[in-house]
């Protein structure tokens, strides 16, 4: 490796430690947005409706949403990133001739790839319900009005 750029390889290599935890807390928030979603459907919306104010129910709404589509874009690109950061070193070790670090590596990348799409696939699936539910809230109380 090129010793001037040694330190780019150690500073990308020191991002797979907090990307991988990054990615299990994506995983418990995606578990607790769905737990969330659901008390939402069952009881939030019906209080929502009851207040009545539609300006109050679409600041709700925005806010729910945007934690929602974050999880649904981030957590895939951090499994991404956590992904390609084991694969460098695994192939040098086996230009090395040491194919079980290799293994390894491939091993962390496949787990970080799966954490990524679990979580970013549970905040799809919230976002999607969830704005269908306002948007039907909405329609229900602009035609009310």
């Amino acid at each position: 490796m090129n010793p001037t750029l040694s330190w780019l390889h150690e500073a990308v290599t020191w991002l797979l430690t907090p990307a991988l935890l990054a990615l299990v807390a994506a995983c418990a928030i995606a578990l607790a947005e769905a737990g969330l979603a659901l008390g939402e459907r069952l009881w939030g919306l019906r209080r929502l409706a009851a207040v009545g104010d539609v300006l109050a129910v679409q600041r709700v709404a925005r806010h729910r949403l945007e934690r929602a589509d974050l999880l649904a874009r981030i957590p895939p690109m951090l499994g991404l990133m956590a992904t390609i950061i084991p694969l460098g070193p695994g192939l040098a070790a086996l230009g090395q001739g040491n194919p079980g670090e290799l293994a390894s590596a491939v091993t962390v990348a496949f787990d970080a790839t799966v954490l990524g799409l679990v979580a970013g696939i549970g905040g799809l699936v919230v976002g999607k319900l969830r704005r269908r539910w306002y948007e039907e809230l909405l329609e229900g109380m602009e035609e009310a009005e």
